[in-house]
């Protein structure tokens, strides 16, 4: 996985886009998650990041057992290196929220491996899992 800087100016920040459609951020889906904090920490790190990461919510993205999901898409300059997004599945607790946020200000994927525990919650995009199932 190539290694390089991401603070070329202009260019894309590492992006987590945050499902909130049918079932992520569903209070009654996965009681005991304060999805509203999820979403205010997510976007108070990214405003105190200086342009590094940056945070956008989305209509559902698919995966719905997987509840709450979040998609960490690389740089600009890591996916011209061929770095492609994570999906990220069961993100419910704020140690799930910490991983996802500490793998962004590293720089995320094709810059920084993501931690081990977050690595164990990386699930196939839709189109992949469909893929697979043929």
């Amino acid at each position: 996985m190539p290694k390089f800087s991401i603070s070329a100016a202009g260019s894309r920040p590492c992006t987590l886009v945050v499902c909130r459609g049918c079932c992520c951020g569903d209070a009654r889906k996965t009681p005991g998650t304060d999805h509203a904090r999820q979403l205010e920490r997510l976007r108070a790190a990214a405003a105190e990041s200086g342009g590094r990461i940056a945070v956008r919510t989305t209509d559902c993205l698919g995966p719905c057992g997987q509840a709450n999901v979040i998609v960490v898409q690389p740089s600009g300059p890591a996916r011209r290196s061929g770095a492609r997004a994570a999906w990220i599945g069961w993100v419910l607790d704020d140690d799930a929220t910490d991983d996802i946020l500490a793998w962004a200000e590293r720089g995320g994927p094709g810059v920084a491996e993501p931690p081990a525990t977050l690595a164990l919650q990386l699930i196939p995009a839709p189109a992949e899992a469909r893929r697979r199932v043929r």
